[in-house]
Formats: C-alpha cells, structure tokens, sequence
C-alpha cells in the first residue's frame, strides 16, 4: 500500500511511502488492541485510595451501653459502621490495578490499530516536520493545512524535537510523540494519524522486531 507524501501546506511533494503490509495491512485483532488498551488505561490508576474501617479508627473500646434491657440493638464499640463517625464497612484499600500484556500481544495490538487507521485512510505521511522555536500558532496553521485541526491527532515523529513538541503541549486535540513512545491507545484515541516520511521505517523495524 502506498500512500503519498505531503508537505506542511498539505501539498503533494510527488513523493510516496510504501506502507509495509506486515504492519499496516494484517488481520486486525480487535480482542488484542482490547486487552493492550485495558491494560493501558489500567497501569494509570494509582490505587492510592483508602478508607478506614472500623479497627483503624481512634476511639474508645468501652461498651457504650449494656448488652439487654435498653429496648434496642446491642452495640459493642463506638466505632461500629452504624454510628455517625464509625468505620466504613469494607471500604476501599491501596492496591496495584496495574495488568500484564505479554509483548507478542502488544505488538499485534499496534500492527491491528495501525491496520485499522490504514484501512480508514486516517494515516497522513508528512514531510520531516521542522520547527525552528517553538510556536502553537504555526503548528495549528500545519494542522489546518491537513484539515484536521477539529480532529484528534496524533503527529508521530522520527526523533525527539523539543520545538514540535512544545507547540502542541497546551492543544487538548493533538499529541506529538516519537515513533518509540507509540501505543496502541494512543493509535486508536486518534481520529488522524499523521507520520512523519522517515518514521514510517522505524516503526515497521520496531513492531517487527523477534
């Protein structure tokens, strides 16, 4: 699959990259790309949550009230989760939501996404993106030459370029990232996909890694 190059202004520069069908032209596997992005989202959570029960809050251990005759249930501690001030009844605890993928299943994921947005025609090649200072005004104006600038975008680069990146830190709608740092989340949060010419290569190296 070939798929032209464009320039900043969204031009044809006559150039064309061809898509490697190992990577942007497999069987998508939609159970893959579902257990990657679960596992994504769940590595996120802190787990840092907590409330204390009954046996972690201060207060007294006296029996409040005797155990027969007052005409209403017996009560052992002021701490019970029944009292006002007591502990919460198998509240939340700290723990770790993190979720293994093996790294066989994780590289399907990507190459699946990858397959999808190419079989959606979402993926924009692009000329080597270079910016001399960093500039949000000049990368939306690159954006709208594209005609995703309403669109969620995902702009993968072949290097890290400080400028690039700064530009696009304060957009809610776009991400600028390197073709190392690419994840199967990232890949289908994107309604564009928009890589630059000489990281195409890099990521089919990196997803055909053994």
């Amino acid at each position: 699959m070939k798929v032209a190059v464009v320039d900043i202004q969204g031009k044809d520069t006559g150039r064309k990259v061809e898509l490697s069908p190992d990577v942007f032209g497999i069987e998508p596997n939609n159970h893959a790309i579902y257990l990657d992005v679960k596992s994504h989202l769940a590595n996120k959570r802190q787990g840092t949550h907590k409330a204390k029960e009954r046996g972690e809050i201060k207060g007294s251990t006296r029996k409040i009230k005797k155990q027969k005759g007052t005409g209403t249930a017996r009560a052992g501690s002021i701490k019970n989760p029944l009292f006002r001030g007591g502990g919460r009844v198998f509240g939340p605890r700290v723990r770790d939501y993190s979720q293994k993928v093996n790294k066989k299943v994780k590289r399907l994921a990507r190459k699946s996404a990858l397959t999808l947005k190419a079989q959606e025609k979402s993926i924009i090649v692009l000329e080597d993106l270079k910016m001399d200072s960093p500039k949000t005004s000049a990368y939306i104006s690159i954006l709208k030459s594209l005609g995703i600038d309403s669109k969620k975008s995902l702009v993968v680069l072949a290097e890290p370029n400080n400028n690039v990146y700064l530009s696009s830190r304060n957009l809610s709608k776009s991400e600028a990232i390197t073709s190392s740092e690419l994840s199967t989340y990232k890949i289908v949060n994107a309604n564009s996909l928009v890589i630059s010419e000489s990281s195409v290569g890099e990521i089919v190296t990196i997803l055909n890694k053994a």
